[in-house]
């Protein structure tokens, strides 16, 4: 699986990526060892998205990157979210947790 994912950063704003392996890439952000991120901690996953291939989970990263998404639009899709979801990943002591991921397929 790979997913599209939105992080919420101390300084108030968003980092948007992808990735194949959630729980290593939201760590790797949480420690700093990520450099788009590192001064930005502590970082928290608001939204994420599953997708079958690495190709799909990129182009659904794109708009949110090139602001062809709405603010308004990221705020519903984070608002509506079922932050339980999110739960394990924002957990320093956790960031192996394993959590069922619901299909989001919202474009």
């Amino acid at each position: 699986m790979y997913y599209t994912y939105i992080l919420q950063c101390a300084d108030r704003r968003r980092y948007y990526g992808s990735t194949d392996d959630l729980a290593r890439r939201v760590a790797e952000h949480q420690r700093g060892r990520v450099p788009a991120t590192r001064h930005r901690r502590p970082v928290k996953l608001v939204y994420v998205e599953e997708y079958g291939t690495r190709a799909e989970a990129f182009r659904r990263e794109q708009p949110f990157k090139n602001g062809r998404t709405r603010a308004t639009t990221i705020e519903r899709l984070i608002s509506t979210f079922c932050q339980e979801t999110c739960q394990g990943f924002n957990s320093h002591s956790d960031l192996t947790s394993h959590v069922v991921l619901h299909k989001s397929r919202v474009h």
